[in-house]
């Protein structure tokens, strides 16, 4: 399998943020090592460990511009100038505070730490990382496309996903940082984890000052390969 990359939001490798996101899924990304150790209050270590399994693949972080594959003809030294050029031509925001909430997905909903508010220069990023590192991107395989489960998809979404690759993206865009997979019910894991993040990190506001390259290779997790400081 070739390697696929991704460009995501992810806080720095030595703020609180980054270490509470990497404790709850279970593996740091930047450095690769396994964190054991955390369950919040309701929660045993073994049932924890399997809800954050799917997404401790990717590491902690907030998509941008969803894994690909680069486009034949391409090189990853490509992707990184491109990428270098985005952030360097963007000034860095406040995101504001974080809050733990429920996504709906899949008929029941997954735990994440969302923005209270998506300001206009958060779209506008999104938005230049997925039209402008498009050409990089080779369109998805048959196997990708089945994994997306199309009929679970709006019209909309469809649309994207046939244009950009991926589903949630531009007018769809739900800025996140994923905590866990999918469960049934979530009512009772909100508060637990909402007093885990209070717990361990004492400002619940977001600086987007980076844009991080995170890439897989075959078929391995995702990592942490490069940092492009915003302006």
């Amino acid at each position: 399998m070739s390697a696929r990359y991704a460009v995501y939001l992810a806080p720095a490798p030595d703020s609180a943020l980054w270490r509470f996101g990497s404790r709850v899924l279970g593996r740091d990304a930047a450095t690769g090592e396994a964190v054991h150790g955390f369950a919040p209050a309701g929660s045993s270590l073994e049932t924890w460990r399997a809800l954050t399994a799917e997404p401790r693949r990717y590491g902690f972080h907030a998509t941008l511009k969803a894994p690909f594959q680069l486009k034949e003809g391409h090189t990853r030294e490509e992707l990184e100038d491109a990428l270098a050029q985005v952030a360097a031509s963007t000034p860095a925001f406040d995101l504001g505070p974080l809050d733990v909430v429920a996504l709906p997905f899949a008929g029941g909903a997954f735990l994440a730490l969302t923005p209270m508010r998506a300001p206009p220069a958060l779209r506008e990023l999104e938005a230049r990382a997925v039209r402008e590192l498009d050409v990089f991107r080779s369109p998805p395989n048959e196997a990708e496309l089945k994994r997306r489960n199309l009929q679970r998809l709006t019209p909309r979404q469809r649309e994207h996903l046939d244009a950009w690759g991926y589903p949630y993206v531009l007018d769809e865009f739900r800025p996140h940082f994923t905590l866990t997979g999918a469960l049934a019910t979530s009512a009772d894991a909100i508060a637990p984890l909402a007093e885990a993040f209070a717990a361990s990190v004492s400002n619940n506001e977001f600086r987007v000052d980076a844009l991080a390259l995170f890439v897989q290779e075959e078929g391995g997790e995702f990592h942490v390969v490069k940092r492009f400081c915003l302006n």
